[in-house]
């Protein structure tokens, strides 16, 4: 039998954490418990499950900062929303760790104030770092935003959200979403099709995000409409864009003239938005980025606002920010 001190010992290295809903526990915990095992990797704790309840085993600030965790994503399911995997890498990503247990509280308190939320057609689409968030903002407030960062940190895809969440409350007349066709340079004659059928693959990220918010009928009707625009950027010449959401996709791979020339395509009541990856330009050796030369010129004017992400705000699967960084580290 364990001596009195053995058990004090055990009782102090223990936490339990009680939750009212069986049915909410079971999607906290995940299937096969996903979400818990998660929790448990990056936190170095056990957690062990009896009924409505869970014991975290293991140091004290981590056990503090797995309970702050568990109870976020728990209100999270009481709010009528999913926990995704996303989900959890986002909440461990929002704790210090080794840091001081109350002040990481405090700070994901801190984080969690205010929350920033797009409502779609289909979905209700919420940032889940604070580098989104603050994108998110920017995407409302400001005429002409910036979003750059590597693949994966929800640069298009908020901003397509953002496009919709405008367009069906009347705050922009129409969509626009551009990217350049760098891939396909001169082989487009040589595919089957007419131009269309040719750029499409192209510009198929973009539709993806667009068939997220809204519904496939109502799509294809505001395309027919022209209340929804896909094009390759070098179709934006000679257009003056008006009272529309104009979002242009990997813009690395824009020439310098072509982004002067798709910036100065603003035209009143519209919004612009150009998202972007340094590190993915596919531009002829000795091309100047567009990117590059927009960020270079225009930093300093107050009314853009220029929105950077790094590995800790992706939102695929946790593993693309490892080989994010492990890229960049390889990098001279």
């Amino acid at each position: 039998m364990a001596d009195t001190a053995s058990i004090a010992t055990a009782a102090q290295n223990e936490t339990r954490v009680e939750f009212p809903d069986n049915r909410l526990l079971a999607e906290l915990c995940g299937e096969f418990d996903r979400n818990l095992t998660t929790i448990e990797t990056a936190q170095s704790i056990q957690i062990v499950r009896r009924g409505n309840q869970l014991f975290l085993v293991g140091d004290g600030d981590a056990r503090v900062r797995a309970e702050s965790i568990l109870q976020s994503l728990y209100t999270r399911l009481e709010q009528g929303r999913q926990v995704l995997a996303a989900d959890v890498t986002a909440e461990l990503r929002m704790n210090v760790v080794g840091g001081d247990a109350t002040k990481t509280g405090k700070q994901m308190e801190t984080l969690r104030g205010g929350a920033v939320e797009i409502k779609t057609r289909k979905k209700l689409v919420e940032p889940r770092t604070e580098a989104q968030k603050a994108y998110v903002r920017s995407l409302f407030k400001n005429e002409l935003s910036f979003g750059i960062g590597p693949a994966g940190t929800g640069k298009t895809y908020l901003a397509v959200a953002a496009a919709v969440s405008m367009f069906i409350t009347g705050r922009v007349d129409k969509i626009i979403l551009s990217r350049p066709a760098v891939e396909a340079g001169e082989r487009l004659g040589f595919l089957p099709g007419d131009m269309k059928e040719k750029v499409d693959p192209y510009m198929q990220p973009l539709y993806d995000a667009l068939n997220d918010f809204l519904p496939a009928k109502q799509m294809a009707k505001l395309m027919e409409d022209k209340a929804i625009e896909i094009a390759p950027l070098a179709f934006m010449r000679g257009r003056t864009l008006a009272n529309a959401f104009v979002v242009l996709d990997e813009a690395q791979n824009a020439t310098s003239m072509q982004m002067k020339m798709f910036l100065t395509r603003l035209g009143e009541g519209s919004r612009m938005v150009i998202t972007g990856d340094r590190t993915q330009i596919d531009l002829p050796r000795g091309v100047q980025s567009g990117l590059a030369d927009a960020e270079r010129l225009l930093k300093d004017i107050p009314k853009i606002s220029f929105n950077y992400f790094t590995s800790k705000d992706v939102v695929r699967h946790p593993l693309v920010a490892e080989i994010i960084d492990a890229y960049d580290a390889d990098t001279p």
